[in-house]
């Protein structure tokens, strides 16, 4: 339970971020600004949530291995998705009326790897990853936003677009459920490895999608944000680590 509900509420921005979106539409600049910043975030939280976890769990066996795999079944999934229409379901203009399914299996694809690493953190024992619960809520937001504020000017119902981001949280809080269920009694290095896949997805995701994004919409200054987005994720795994 506890494992859904923290997946629940890291998911839960997405709705936070469509109903931002529909009630007084962002500018672009500031989207791209919040996606550096949510991007510096999950680049903090890769290094030392997942790979410095995955290491001290098992040492190097298995971790190249898994980054590649989940580097890879991440650029096939979003392949499939941007031939099925969901190119650019990260961007506020990209979200028509035909790409909805696109962009809601996109997003489950994004999260799928962040809400499963949800559930790995309660397996020690030690208590949730605040890192991590706050890299994946920060790195929703903006995503939701943008595709909200293109699904709006396509003509999209307020209400649809919100049940279509209620369904994604759910499936990613369930996601979350099956990273604690299924992996509870597993090996450590197959835990480690689930890290280092999730680690080699997520790193894929953010230079295929979220970075791109954040500097078309914000240019050079996403840098400076993508930094800080860094430090404050660095500072929370740092108080967490040491207390």
């Amino acid at each position: 339970m506890n494992a859904f509900l923290f997946g629940l509420l890291a998911a839960s921005s997405l709705i936070l971020g469509a109903a931002i979106a529909l009630v007084h539409p962002v500018r672009r600049s500031t989207l791209g600004l919040i996606m550096a910043f949510g991007s510096g975030v999950l680049i903090s939280a890769v290094a030392y949530d997942l790979v410095a976890d995955a290491f001290a769990t098992s040492g190097a066996v298995g971790i190249p291995l898994g980054l590649l795999a989940g580097a890879l079944a991440f650029f096939f999934g979003d392949l499939a998705l941007d031939r099925a229409g969901g190119t650019d379901r990260k961007s506020p203009t990209g979200g028509g009326e035909g790409s909805a399914r696109a962009i809601v299996l996109g997003t489950i694809l994004d999260g799928l790897p962040e809400s499963i690493v949800i559930g790995l953190s309660l397996i020690s024992g030690e208590g949730v990853s605040v890192a991590v619960v706050v890299a994946v809520f920060l790195s929703n937001l903006p995503e939701a936003m943008a595709a909200s504020t293109g699904l709006a000017a396509a003509g999209r119902p307020g209400s649809a677009i919100i049940r279509m981001w209620v369904l994604v949280a759910l499936a990613s809080a369930f996601a979350s459920w099956v990273g604690f269920a299924l992996l509870a009694d597993a090996s450590a290095w197959t835990v480690a490895f689930v890290q280092s896949f999730a680690a080699g997805a997520l790193l894929t995701m953010l230079a295929d999608t979220m970075m791109p994004e954040a500097f078309t919409d914000a240019g050079p200054v996403v840098g400076l944000a993508t930094t800080l987005g860094f430090l404050v994720a660095f500072a929370i795994a740092s108080w967490e680590h040491s207390s």
